[in-house]
């Protein structure tokens, strides 16, 4: 037991024959902890039992132990005492009962109270399965991991209702030591926040430190944003990269989502007018880290629902790969408005994806598998009828479909020119 405690605890197992209790008489002294059940290691917490104005002293009891009872009596007339550990330890955590002696008597045991210490471990990691992104309704699994091989893990959900689960664990073929647990279904009015914990079924009140939070969203609700970057789907190592959510409706507030990432980085709204709303989000200098499937969601700051997910924006960073492709036109130099052209990308690498890209335009880079022929890797992408919209510099690029985010250097640039009704010249530059 901390030295801090000692003078402050009554502890017993049970009040015995030196504490009659007059069963049913008084009413049942409530029994809580501020901040909470859950403390972590060398922090304070203190424990209220609240009883009658009759009461005359309160006595505090943790389930297990030997020590004599310590009495603690109001310095006035009031209801309710508090016992207060300056320094949370591993022995301090447990189960308590209070209990109060007033003119008629002992009342009843308090229900019990459980102070758990956490911090006595490192902390597992938890994430949602298959995404922490979640439509109103749905059920969703939350999977609480580590390598420290603990007995259980518990999931512990944020706010009011402070809701816990507990499983026992289940050993992962990679080792890892891990509990699934199924969460649902989630309703908008709610905030979906979790922690996680690991503990050994002999110490159950001795947890871990914990998981770092993980929020889910809900979607679903109001009309969906759009999102898009000034630089194009395509960035390279070394760029700037910033993602812009916008939307006609005025959400205060966007959260943008990446594909088997479990943060949920969210933005509040850039000069906010009426039926426009915006938001940037600043990604940092790019690396093969930021290649992927990135969505955003609006909301409201006075309601836990999001919008409707916007359409899908893959970021591909160009340069991961080393080869550099080359990109030909066939049938020839020049074609006349009107006609068909093939544009044929190139690579001596074993590449089994090839994209073809237009610069300035916004939408996505066509996308081909590659075909085999004389030691050469390549893709044929068909363009026509040629029209002014064809007018442009192109580029393509080669990857493969293990890592489809991440692609090589590009080649050199190919412009098709287009000169009114007059025939085409298409050149290489």
């Amino acid at each position: 037991m901390s030295p801090s405690l000692m003078a402050l605890l009554c502890l017993g197992l049970s009040m015995g024959l030196r504490t009659p209790v007059q069963a049913g008489t008084l009413p049942k002294p409530t029994l809580w902890a501020e901040p909470g059940p859950l403390i972590l290691l060398q922090r304070s917490v203190t424990i209220w039992c609240q009883g009658t104005l009759q009461a005359r002293e309160f006595h505090l009891n943790k389930e297990g132990s030997t020590q004599p009872w310590v009495r603690q009596k109001p310095l006035h007339p009031a209801d309710k005492v508090k016992f207060s550990i300056t320094h949370m330890t591993e022995y301090d955590a447990g189960k308590y009962h209070c209990c109060y002696l007033s003119p008629t008597g002992w009342s009843q045991r308090s229900d019990p109270l459980e102070l758990v210490v956490t911090g006595s471990y490192g902390k597992p990691s938890l994430s949602a399965l298959p995404s922490p992104v979640v439509n109103s309704e749905e059920n969703v699994t939350l999977q609480c991991g580590s390598q420290q091989g603990f007995d259980r893990f518990i999931l512990t959900k944020e706010g009011e209702d402070r809701l816990t689960w507990t499983l026992d664990s289940q050993t992962h073929p990679s080792g890892q030591v891990q509990a699934l647990f199924s969460v649902g279904p989630v309703i908008p009015n709610h905030r979906w926040r979790f922690r996680c914990y690991g503990c050994y079924r002999e110490t159950p009140q001795k947890w871990s430190q914990s998981s770092n939070s993980l929020e889910l969203l809900v979607s679903g609700g109001s009309g969906k944003p759009s999102l898009l970057t000034q630089q194009g789907p395509i960035v390279g190592s070394g760029q700037s990269l910033t993602l812009q959510c916008h939307s006609n409706i005025s959400y205060d507030r966007f959260a943008l989502s990446k594909e088997g990432q479990q943060d949920i980085p969210q933005s509040t709204v850039l000069q906010p007018q009426a039926g426009l709303s915006q938001a940037e989000f600043h990604l940092g200098i790019v690396s093969s880290t930021h290649g992927g499937r990135y969505r955003c969601y609006g909301g409201h700051s006075l309601s836990s629902k999001w919008s409707a997910p916007s359409d899908p924006l893959d970021i591909l960073v160009a340069g991961w790969l080393p080869d550099r492709p080359s990109l030909l036109v066939q049938p020839g130099p020049t074609v006349a408005s009107g006609e068909n052209v093939t544009l044929l990308c190139q690579s001596q690498s074993q590449r089994d994806t090839f994209l073809l890209m237009k610069e300035g335009s916004a939408d996505p880079p066509l996308r081909l598998r590659s075909q085999s022929r004389a030691q050469q890797h390549q893709a044929e992408f068909s363009l026509g009828p040629v029209t002014s919209a064809h007018d442009g510099t192109y580029r393509c690029y080669s990857t493969n479909h293990s890592s489809p985010y991440l692609l090589s250097q590009p080649s050199k640039p190919l412009e098709l020119l287009l000169t009114g009704k007059t025939p085409d010249c298409l050149s290489e530059m």
